[in-house]
Formats: C-alpha cells, structure tokens, sequence
C-alpha cells in the first residue's frame, strides 16, 4: 500500500465534509474611528448646494444616511459595480472595517 496517495485521499474527504466558513461576516463598525476616516468625505458632501463641473451632478447628503445603504454603496463603488470615478478611487482604499466605520458615523448623523 502506498501511505501518500491514501492519507490525501482521506484528507480530500474529510475537507469535503467539513463545514463550509460563512460566506461573510458581520462586522461591527466604529463611530469613533468612522469620524476620522469622513474627512474627504466632506469636501463634497458636507456642502450645502454643491454640484461638480459640468456636467452637473448633484451631491447626495450622507450624513443620517442607513447604515447599510452606506456600506453597500462604498462596496460597490469598491467593487466597480456601481460607478462614479471620484467614489471609485476613494472606496478602493477602505478595508471592509473601514466602510462599517464609516457607514456607523454617518448613520448616526442627523440632518
């Protein structure tokens, strides 16, 4: 008998059978640290009125925003799934703590 060929064998099986990980965790943001990851954030949106060159494009507030719109937002904007080329490079360099901080901040904001 040959030991290799069998013991990968058993661990492929045992491998197959072992519960799968959660496809995603929750993860808990913090206010405290979401402040100060907001200070670009405010360049736009923190402006009353405020529309970029043309073509215009109007600024949403997102301050008391919910904090899951906010996390699958900066997600998406991450991802390349939702497009906007200013949110793109902002969220491409948040973590996934980083986007629950954040999105816990502005949630808590009132308008």
């Amino acid at each position: 008998m040959r030991p290799l060929p069998i013991a990968a064998c058993l661990a492929l099986a045992l491998a197959a059978h072992a519960p799968a990980a959660t496809a995603q965790q929750t993860i808990t943001g913090n206010a405290d640290t979401g402040r100060g990851l907001t200070y670009t954030c405010v360049g736009c949106h923190g402006i009353e009125g405020y529309k970029n060159a043309y073509p215009h494009y109007h600024v949403p507030k997102i301050g008391g925003q919910s904090s899951e719109y906010l996390v699958n937002a900066l997600t998406e904007y991450r991802n390349g799934t939702r497009k906007h080329p200013t949110m793109e490079v902002q969220a491409q360099s948040f973590s996934d703590q980083d986007i629950a901080d954040i999105a816990a901040f502005l949630s808590g904001l009132t308008l």
